[in-house]
């Protein structure tokens, strides 16, 4: 049965189902009747689902400040529900609305019973930068002139970027990390599951809210963008869709102990975390990043056919399996008193993951680098050499930087900056064949156990 509700001005769609188990709540700023669906599915197999818009979306009243009311807002569905006679619920979202779950969790940690986050955008902060606080462009200008600007720009090659769309400064001005939602985080004991994509700009901060959270985990990454398998129906799940995983975990809630992580890689992977430290050798070490002439970026999984700055190459590696995030550290000089560090992992010219960091100098004297790129899922032929290519720039997914310590998102002067890497060293996620982990598994049987 469907019924809509209203609660603090905010519209929901409730679908009921007979089976008394947990309701699975949704809130999205992308229009609750697009969830419908999602929400019937939900109930044919026992689970009533309500959507909700946020405020200031679509049915709901108020004005769209994004990531602002939601803990409130949250906070007074759950009690809506309640008042409903739900007395468990699950938090379930994705992207913007996995940020919705976390923190209705964090409001109502004694009724939320689990928690399903999917390409979790986790907060203003988390999505304007990278994790080593380079300016994200692309991405950001692209849903904040959609979603929560009034007047945007198509040339992302403007100076001052902050001009690009109206709000902008809200998103800039936000602190690096939502303290409140990462603090929290830990003390959360209801069970998590945490879904990324390989591809997915968030795969890294999937990672990390899986790694903190404090109730029994299970974290899967897969060969997806952020629309997960929407795109690529049936993509590494045997035919079966995402939700088939969604409802094992589901279904299994009450009986969920310690921490499980999976990685897609030719079939899923059970993932233990171990890393081989690997020395790089540096192929050409000196090169400068001109922001007139930007390092331009392709997405994970493309080919690359661009000319790099710099370049470093592994050894010849036995045939294994990459699983997880790839730690690098630079000995490096540059001219500027402020740089952003960008290296880009490939393997016969496709381009696996990135990390982008920005750097304080003394101009001309060495100082050590580090990124941390996100996590990759990826099968290692006998002899093959990873390439990582390092460069100052990686436009147009990320502003570029003036190399005058203004800030990216406001500089109107952009100089170009002389580099030089004298020596790299790396931490590389390998599995090698035979060592008992290269294993695949079926993943929703192995999620609920």
């Amino acid at each position: 049965m469907r019924r809509d509700f209203t609660v603090a001005g905010l519209a929901h769609t409730l679908v009921t189902a007979d089976r008394d188990a947990p309701v699975v709540l949704i809130r999205t700023p992308y229009g609750r009747h697009h969830h419908l669906a999602e929400a019937e599915a939900w109930s044919r197999r026992g689970f009533s689902c309500a959507v909700g818009d946020v405020r200031g979306r679509y049915g709901s009243a108020g004005g769209f400040r994004p990531y602002r009311t939601e803990a409130v807002d949250g906070a007074a569905v759950v009690d809506a529900l309640l008042r409903l006679g739900f007395r468990r619920i699950i938090a379930a979202g994705s992207s913007y609305a996995a940020y919705c779950a976390v923190t209705a969790a964090i409001a109502r940690p004694d009724v939320v019973v689990g928690v399903l986050a999917a390409v979790p955008a986790l907060g203003l902060g988390e999505t304007a930068r990278e994790p080593g606080g380079a300016a994200r462009l692309a991405c950001r200008a692209g849903w904040w002139g959609e979603h929560a600007a009034t007047t945007a720009s198509t040339d992302l090659g403007a100076t001052p970027v902050v001009d690009l769309v109206t709000g902008w400064d809200d998103l800039w001005a936000a602190p690096e990390r939502t303290a409140r939602l990462w603090n929290a985080v830990p003390r959360l004991t209801m069970p998590l599951l945490a879904v990324g994509g390989l591809r997915d700009p968030f795969a890294a901060d999937t990672e990390r809210l899986a790694r903190r959270w404090g109730g029994p985990t299970r974290l899967v990454l897969g060969p997806w963008a952020h629309e997960l398998d929407a795109a690529e129906p049936g993509v590494a799940l045997a035919g079966r869709r995402i939700g088939a995983l969604y409802l094992a975990w589901a279904r299994a809630l009450d009986t969920l102990k310690g921490d499980k992580a999976f990685y897609a890689v030719d079939g899923w992977r059970r993932h233990t975390g171990a890393a081989v430290p690997v020395d790089l050798e540096v192929v050409r070490g000196e090169f400068r990043a001109d922001p007139a002439r930007p390092f331009r970026s392709v997405p994970p999984g493309a080919p690359i056919t661009d000319d790099p700055s710099g370049v470093l190459l592994t050894p010849a590696l036995p045939a294994g399996e990459l699983r997880g995030g790839v730690a690098v550290v630079l000995d490096a000089v540059a001219d500027a008193p402020d740089a952003d560090w960008v290296v880009r992992l490939s393997h016969r010219g496709i381009h696996l993951a990135h990390a982008v960091t920005r750097v304080r100098h003394r101009p001309g004297a060495p100082r050590r680098v580090a990124l941390d790129l996100p996590p990759i899922g990826w099968s290692v032929p006998e002899g093959a050499r990873l390439r990582l290519e390092v460069a100052g720039h990686h436009w147009p997914r990320h502003a570029r930087n003036p190399h005058t310590g203004e800030d990216p998102v406001r500089a109107v002067r952009l100089h170009s900056s002389d580099r030089a890497v004298h020596r790299a060293r790396a931490r590389i996620p390998w599995h090698p064949t035979g060592s008992g982990e290269v294993r695949a598994v079926d993943l929703p049987e192995e999620i609920a156990s």
